[in-house]
Formats: structure tokens, C-alpha cells, sequence
């Protein structure tokens, strides 16, 4: 299981390439040589970038859906819109493909953030912006989500 850690500012070219920052690439270096696969958030404008081993975990569970239910086969086209297959390069640079830096609206100034077992890579502003409107709530959303914890793990 990936276990990826830490919130990383960098520059992006025009042509769509960053450098991913050393400590990140460390990280990610098990699974260089599987590739990755980039696509739209479904709840925020930003990419996310999954190693390919979490990429076909999730495709197990996507595939697991009837495709003979409409709103199914909606789903799996949404959710599979716009995905490309990358490789980070032998210079540790990362292409992101024109119609997802669009996407997500990636101006010169970007950070690259983990949420567990994918990063998120986010438009500095935006990123900075998303974390700023979760800050009035996030005690509360802390709670209701993992609150319920000690239940699970036998602590009342």
C-alpha cells in the first residue's frame, strides 16, 4: 500500500512539464518504472496523479460495476474522461498533457500534494484558496468523519 507524504511547491513549463521535487520523487521511486496515470479530480479542479498499482486497484472496483445500469456506465464514462498513462523522465520531469493543465486551470506556480495514495496537483492559488475554505469546518469534518473510529477499533 502507498503511503505518500508531504506538500511540495514547484514551477511548471509551458509546455506543461515539472520537475518532481526530490523528496516527492524518493517516495515514488518503487514505482517509476510502472508508470502512472494522471486524471481529473471528481470534487476539486485539480489532477491527480495515481501510480499505476493504486490506478489498478480502483479499476478493479470500477470494473466490478453493472454495466447494464445506465448511470453505471455514465460513471465509469465520467470518471474515465481526459485519463492519460505518464512517465516520469529520465531528467525527473513529469509532462502534463494540455487538455488536463486546462483542466485545472495550472498557471507557472503549482504544488503537488499527497492524499495518501495518490498527489494531487493543484494551481498554487487554487490549492491554497481550497485549503483556507476547509479550515472554518475542518474540526467538525474531522469529527463526523473520523470520529466514529473508536466504535471500529473497540475504544469507547
Amino acid at each position: 500500500m502507498v503511503n505518500l507524504i508531504g506538500s511540495y511547491e514547484c514551477k511548471i513549463d509551458a509546455k506543461g512539464r515539472l520537475m518532481v521535487p526530490s523528496k516527492l520523487k524518493s517516495q515514488l521511486l518503487p514505482m517509476l518504472e510502472d508508470g502512472f496515470v494522471l486524471k481529473r479530480s471528481v470534487f476539486q479542479s485539480c489532477i491527480e496523479l495515481y501510480p499505476m498499482s493504486e490506478w489498478n486497484a480502483l479499476m478493479k472496483k470500477v470494473n466490478s460495476l453493472n454495466r447494464f445500469k445506465k448511470k453505471n456506465n455514465d460513471f465509469i464514462r465520467r470518471f474515465t474522461a481526459g485519463v492519460k498513462m505518464v512517465e516520469v523522465d529520465a531528467n525527473g520531469r513529469l509532462l502534463i498533457p494540455k487538455d488536463l493543465l486546462n483542466f485545472a486551470e495550472l498557471s507557472k506556480e503549482i504544488v503537488l500534494s499527497s492524499a495518501v495514495n495518490i498527489v494531487e496537483i493543484w494551481d498554487k492559488n487554487k490549492y491554497e484558496a481550497a485549503i483556507e475554505d476547509a479550515t472554518d469546518d475542518f474540526a467538525d469534518l474531522a469529527e463526523e468523519v473520523m470520529g466514529g473510529l473508536d466504535e471500529e477499533l473497540g475504544i469507547s
